[in-house]
């Protein structure tokens, strides 16, 4: 059973096809997803390490699957659709480039040299809009509506001003819950997974991350009293799913408080939450100081550490070379971006063939082309 503020049916497709005789729009969007190349690619991206460290750390497709996994939790008992949270939750990140943000801040930098810029979010419109080509009837994925306005709106607001080509998305408007599901949970997925795998790859200590997340420490002393001669790293195991526990649960009680006050003493409807000024997806403000805490002591103590600062300035090295590379000789790219520039800037088409690589596909091409 749908809340009624849950998004019920879609307002259709860009191109219009028959409905399925047994999968709802957003299943078929999810299994379109499923089955793209871009989605595919997710597994030979950066999440955070790359595999220098070791393959068993998360990489872009597996934080996805996480996400995905924490967002159908939550959809449930909200009343949401959840067939629409879980397309949503595996498009998330097919607009990331390969080595993770570093690769983002380096492609948008190289970018705006040449007076445009790089958002991950409108690059995953892109893929699913034009770039996949998997039908004879159309280009691109012909995801529903809803999924497209997720795809772009999830994690941020645009400014109708600003971005004049994406009207039909409703800018002015708050997107539905379920798209605002997905920032919440992508938030908390990666901070407990990122200290999971910082404490894995030795980069942190059982005593740093006890001595800078509160949280953690708090949850640690339950544990140590219950599993007193465990292993530390399954009391750690233990801390860290009790500390995804109290956000997931604390996220469900607060966004249904939040969602209550909305309706004005009624149960609001998707055009009153697609109408009320903020967003109502959050944490209390207690769980949000704790996801804060936890957010910037992995900020200062993993994500600009020493260690893997050569990473990413090979990152930066990597994507700058290449670009300027292709900037200054397009015939040395591929045929198809080569036809492509004849309609579009040279600047855009190779920020698409970049931006689409994986970390081992970007390598091979810097060492064809840049090698010594």
């Amino acid at each position: 059973m749908l809340a009624p503020y849950a998004v019920e049916h879609s307002l259709g497709r860009r191109f219009p096809e028959p409905q399925h005789p047994y999968r709802n729009d957003f299943q078929r969007d999810r299994d379109r997803v499923i089955h793209s190349r871009a989605f595919r690619r997710l597994e030979a991206k950066t999440q955070v390490f790359t595999r220098r460290y070791s393959d068993h750390f998360r990489n872009r497709l597996t934080h996805t699957l996480e996400v995905a996994q924490i967002s159908r939790t939550i959809a449930a008992q909200l009343g949401l659709n959840v067939d629409l949270v879980e397309a949503l939750a595996l498009v998330h990140d097919i607009g990331h480039p390969p080595f993770g943000h570093a690769g983002g801040r380096a492609l948008d930098a190289v970018m705006r040299q040449h007076g445009f810029f790089f958002d991950h979010n409108l690059h995953a419109l892109r893929i699913v809009e034009d770039f996949e080509l998997r039908y004879a009837a159309f280009r691109g994925l012909n995801l529903s509506f809803e999924v497209r306005e997720g795809i772009i709106k999830h994690s941020r607001d645009y400014d109708p001003a600003e971005y004049p080509e994406l009207s039909e998305y409703l800018l002015e408007s708050r997107p539905p819950l379920e798209a605002q599901l997905i920032d919440a949970t992508d938030e908390l997925a990666y901070n407990t997974a990122d200290l999971d795998d910082g404490y894995e790859a030795h980069l942190l200590a059982f005593d740093q991350i006890q001595e800078g997340v509160p949280l953690f420490a708090g949850f640690l002393n339950e544990v140590q009293r219950l599993y007193p001669d465990a292993p530390e790293k399954l009391q750690f195991n233990e801390v860290i799913r009790r500390m995804l526990d109290r956000w997931v649960g604390d996220l469900i009680q607060n966004t249904k408080q939040r969602i209550g006050k909305a309706g004005e003493g009624a149960r609001p409807t998707l055009e009153d939450i697609r109408a009320y000024p903020q967003r109502l997806v959050s944490l209390s403000p207690e769980s949000e100081a704790a996801r804060r805490e936890t957010k910037d002591f992995l900020h200062k103590n993993l994500y600009f550490c020493s260690a893997l600062q050569p990473e990413k300035e090979a990152a930066e090295r990597i994507i700058t070379d290449l670009f300027e590379l292709w900037m200054q000789h397009p015939g040395k790219l591929p045929e198809s971006y080569r036809e492509k520039a004849e309609d579009e800037p040279l600047a855009r088409v190779i920020c698409d063939y970049i931006a689409g690589m994986t970390d081992p596909y970007i390598y091979e091409r810097y060492d064809k082309f840049c090698g010594s």
